[in-house]
């Protein structure tokens, strides 16, 4: 079941957003990811955010602002079963076009969005971080 987040679920969605982070952007430092949780955390509240729930425990969630995709989380054991594409179906439903920035260095990430439909339009580097990304988009398609 998708559902909007709400207050109580920030925890539960923080701890996914953190190991995440961790596990697929290697090549960023821990200590980066942990000094940004509770600023994202906060973010998330007052941000357009949908969780993935399946008996009463949070799967994943992506986030929106605007057209852009903020990302898309699952936990680590419920990869690879469907659940990032549902929450991007999900999006798909309410935008006509949906804009992410993803790292060069995440291929699984970059791989899974042009299965999606997603084209890279850019490439850039990330301020925070110094890593080099792409920017991607997705258009939906008229008929």
């Amino acid at each position: 079941m998708i559902a909007r987040l709400e207050q109580n679920d920030i925890e539960e969605v923080g701890d996914i957003w953190l190991s995440n982070n961790i596990t697929a952007h290697f090549f960023i430092p821990d200590s980066y990811w942990k000094q940004n949780l509770l600023d994202v955390k906060k973010a998330m509240l007052e941000a357009e955010v949908y969780i993935f729930q399946e008996k009463g425990k949070i799967l994943g969630f992506i986030g929106l602002e605007q057209e852009n995709i903020a990302g898309i989380f699952v936990r680590a054991e419920n990869q690879s079963q469907g659940i990032g594409k549902q929450l991007l179906d999900f999006c798909k439903q309410k935008r006509t076009k949906l804009i992410l920035n993803v790292y060069q260095k995440n291929p699984r990430a970059i791989q899974f969005y042009q299965r999606e439909g997603f084209e890279i339009i850019q490439e850039g580097i990330d301020e925070q971080t110094g890593e080099k990304e792409y920017q991607m988009i997705w258009k939906r398609k008229n008929g």
